[in-house]
């Protein structure tokens, strides 16, 4: 072939000659001006990130808050391209650092800004004083204290490191589209030379095409070749690729639906095995909190008798067993009703000195016993939530502070925040504290730092997990501050609201009997160990008793003259019944709505979505002596709904 180039070629070269040269004039233009531009917003930024942060740290400097310090450094290192950050004194001890600097040694520090470029890292390093301004500070107790001084004083310097490799890029960038628009043009060219060698270029399109056609997925494509045609062989190379690959993509087609179907198998086994899992667990809990809410029942019951010292000694530490596994039981039930989202949310407006004096009430004896002084500091705020789940926040907040301070004290109090519209409601101790590395792991389930025995005495580790799903569920912001050694700080945000009046109650109300003497209960329950336990306990007590196995039984006793005041029923009864179906039966046959609790050792979420609706308690068995009492007093005396019965159980804590 001639070595001079033919017309095509001299044509190509006269297209793309001057459109080359225009792309280069232009390119070059536009790169100066934007260089110059985006390394002075570069070099402005790092000035104004220097600054923010000389500003945020004069309190910092002043009060030697070496923690708070370091986190605006912390803070300040999220930024981008901030390599390093130092926050040094007057005299230039470092208080904080964050970040590896690329430079050896700090400059000389004056009293007015400083920048330059570091040779070695190519970083910019810019030193910003930090100088003393009026301001005033208040304590976050009582005392407050001015701090006014005369002259504005160094207190310190603020060196952050700022790489220039974002800078670099953009750089890059810029190249990279002035790079373009030269291929752009050049491109343009190229199309204006390859229209008019339109025969050579045209078997090149064909092949394209082909290409284009393949690999959108289109295997089946094959292009027409022509004898003539000078890619004939490239064009019959690309057939034949095509072809294999349309094979290889049959193939494949076959091996993955064959792996999907084993791979659909393997997931209903796993979903079947899950299943199975799910009903042994329901029933192992079921038939676990059976036995355990017939032995509470007993112990309570032998815990009535006269017994020598050793026998009470021993009443006393199976009682403690039972109640551990109570404990347990409950928290559990407590998780798995915020998990099914079946915890009744009743936001109202309410004071918050009511719900304060509740807590010091309850909690006082707890410190006492430990030595240590519970501070609950009075409150006029109205609050906008629900308050049985907000106390119960708080309950276990303080009880937390409480078992793990050992000496000085636990502080509850609150603060309007958001300009008033929230208040912050605070529980500070003075206790071991939390490491930071744990400080997101205490809300997950079962975890205590420091536990590994899992001493029951220290908790279950379920309290906080608890906490943290109530304040979600009622949309309250949870926060925890905390160092170890120095103690922690828990806060809840609840809306503020205005004060409304509280419509009166009866006066008797507050005079009923506080003894159960008389009453008339009827219980249903299949399980006859649970039904001995049951009647024994309320016999104890003063009760009248009938005990029908289920409600047939329950049946006969109403109408053989049995006028109960209140029904104790258990969800499942034999042949297929439920307590559900006994109670209304039992409604029906006495002609009035006689008040009825429901017990199971169920904790499926569909039971409690059924009791709410049909509008009646639901005991979770093993229920506690006490608070079986509470109800079956409330019930029979009181004259309340009875979901309005197991709210106040939630607010005495005994739910």
């Amino acid at each position: 072939m001639s070595r001079v180039f033919d017309i095509r070629q001299r044509m190509l070269l006269a297209a793309l000659l001057p459109v080359s040269l225009v792309a280069l004039l232009l390119s070059s233009v536009f790169l100066m001006g934007r260089l110059g531009d985006i390394d002075a917003a570069h070099t402005q930024r790092a000035r104004m990130l220097a600054r923010q942060l000389a500003s945020a740290s004069e309190y910092g400097i002043f009060s030697a808050n070496i923690g708070s310090l370091q986190a605006l450094a912390a803070s300040a290192l999220r930024e981008p391209d901030v390599r390093s950050v130092v926050v040094l004194g007057d005299l230039g001890q470092v208080y904080a650092r964050a970040g590896k600097a690329a430079y050896p040694v700090l400059p000389a520090l004056g009293a007015s800004e400083r920048e330059w470029r570091d040779e070695r890292s190519g970083n910019d390093i810019m030193v910003q004083p930090v100088t003393a301004s009026r301001i005033q500070l208040d304590e976050i107790f009582e005392q407050s204290v001015k701090a006014e001084p005369v002259n504005p004083q160094l207190l310190g310097h603020v060196v952050i490191e700022v790489s220039r490799k974002t800078l670099q890029s953009h750089e890059r960038d810029m190249l990279y589209t002035g790079l373009f628009v030269t291929i752009s043009g050049l491109l343009l060219g190229a199309f204006l030379a390859l229209r008019i060698g339109h025969s050579v270029i045209q078997p090149v399109l064909r092949v394209s095409r082909m290409i284009e056609r393949i690999s959108a997925g289109e295997l089946s494509a094959r292009v027409s070749v022509r004898p003539d045609d000078p890619l004939h062989d490239l064009q019959i190379g690309l057939n034949q690729m095509a072809e294999r690959l349309e094979q290889g993509r049959d193939e494949l087609e076959q091996r993955v639906e064959q792996a999907t179907l084993a791979l659909r198998q393997k997931k209903e086994e796993a979903e079947a095995a899950t299943m199975i899992k799910s009903r042994f667990l329901a029933a192992a809990s079921h038939d676990l909190r059976q036995p355990t809410h017939a032995l509470g029942m007993f112990v309570a019951r032998l815990g009535q008798l006269r017994l020598d010292e050793e026998a009470r000694r021993l009443v006393m530490n199976l009682d403690a067993a039972v109640l551990a596994l109570q404990d347990l039981l409950d928290a559990l039930l407590d998780l798995s009703r915020l998990e099914a989202q079946a915890v009744h949310v009743d936001v109202r407006a309410f004071p918050m000195d009511r719900l304060l004096e509740q807590l010091q009430s309850a909690l006082a004896p707890a410190a006492v016993e430990k030595g240590l002084r519970l501070r609950v500091r009075p409150c006029s705020a109205w609050i906008m939530s629900d308050p049985v789940l907000l106390q119960r926040i708080l309950l276990n907040l303080v009880s937390n502070a409480l078992r793990y301070t050992r000496q000085g004290g636990v502080l509850l109090a609150c603060r309007r925040v958001r300009g008033g519209s929230h208040l912050r409601i605070e529980v500070w101790d003075s206790g071991v504290g939390i490491a930071g590395e744990h400080q997101k792991d205490i809300f997950r389930e079962f975890f205590q730092v420091g536990n590994v025995e899992r001493d029951r005495s220290r908790g279950l580790g379920l309290g906080l997990s608890i906490v943290e799903r109530t304040a979600r569920l009622l949309g309250h912001p949870l926060a925890l501050c905390s160092r170890p050694g120095q103690g922690s700080r828990f806060s809840v945000e609840v809306p503020v609201t205005a004060s409304v009046e509280i419509p009166g109650t009866p006066q008797d109300r507050a005079a009923l009997r506080d003894d159960i003497d008389g009453v008339s209960v009827l219980v249903v329950e299949d399980d006859r160990m649970v039904s001995r336990a049951l009647q024994e306990l309320l016999s104890s007590w003063g009760c009248r008793v009938v005990v029908a196995e289920g409600v047939l039984g329950a049946l006969h006793a109403v109408r053989s003259g049995f006028e109960p005041e209140v029904l104790l029923c258990d969800y499942r009864l034999r042949d297929g019944a439920t307590g559900l179906d006994a109670i209304a039966l039992l409604r029906e046959a006495l002609a009035r709505p006689v008040p009825a609790c429901l017990m199971s050792g169920d904790t499926d979420s569909a039971l409690m979505i059924l009791s709410r609706e049909a509008g009646l308690p639901l005991l979770h068995k093993p229920v506690r002596p006490g608070k079986l009492r509470v109800l079956i007093r409330r019930l029979a005396r009181s004259g309340d709904e009875p979901v309005a019965v197991l709210d106040q159980l939630k607010g005495d804590g005994l739910a």
